[in-house]
């Protein structure tokens, strides 16, 4: 008769707030951070860059950076697909995880990541949420989402449990309009 639920998620969207509602008896919400807000141990970053440069522009940055691993968004599965194939014929190891692949795959190429046999990770937003990834310093949005509050998850990979991180968005000339969203959900100016 006497039983206590708990519910735990990184997203409380208010259709399940509202679904939570109506099934207990006087809920009780703890929320560590609000929906819209980032680490704050995360450093926001953009690069302007021409569209046909982005690959580029991410090549440089991992060989001139020296980055370990990076997490990759793209906007589209066709797009990882092809973002990879440059990076494998640059000799970076690159694997695309998204939809159209089968979850085993996912659940593989996730796993190679973390062993680090993949040094860099492209991804739709099907990897924004739920994955933990130890260490993760750099999120980047090689194309910015469609929804503002889609950048608020994906850059979530990176920053967590105390870690810094770096949050970096390549943004040409027909991204403007999202950058602003974005900028304006965050209520701040992301720096170049």
């Amino acid at each position: 008769k006497r039983r206590q639920n708990l519910m735990f998620t990184a997203t409380f969207s208010n259709p399940f707030r509202k679904l939570a509602n109506e099934l207990v008896d006087n809920p009780i919400e703890i929320s560590v951070t609000s929906d819209n807000e980032t680490a704050a141990n995360v450093n926001h970053y953009i690069h302007p860059v021409d569209k046909s440069r982005k690959a580029e522009l991410l090549i440089e940055l991992i060989e001139t950076e020296k980055w370990k691993q990076a997490l990759v968004f793209t906007r589209t599965k066709h797009g990882a697909n092809r973002l990879t194939k440059k990076l494998i014929r640059s000799h970076i190891t690159a694997v695309a995880i998204h939809g159209n692949k089968t979850q085993n795959f996912r659940t593989r190429a996730l796993d190679d990541f973390k062993k680090n046999r993949v040094r860099i990770l492209v991804a739709t937003d099907v990897a924004a949420r739920g994955i933990d990834i130890k260490n993760m310093n750099q999120v980047i949005n090689f194309d910015l989402p469609n929804v503002a509050k889609d950048y608020v998850h994906r850059i979530g990979r990176t920053g967590r449990a105390g870690e810094s991180g770096e949050a970096i968005s390549f943004v040409s000339s027909e991204q403007f309009e999202s950058l602003d969203a974005i900028q304006k959900l965050l209520k701040q100016t992301l720096e170049q």
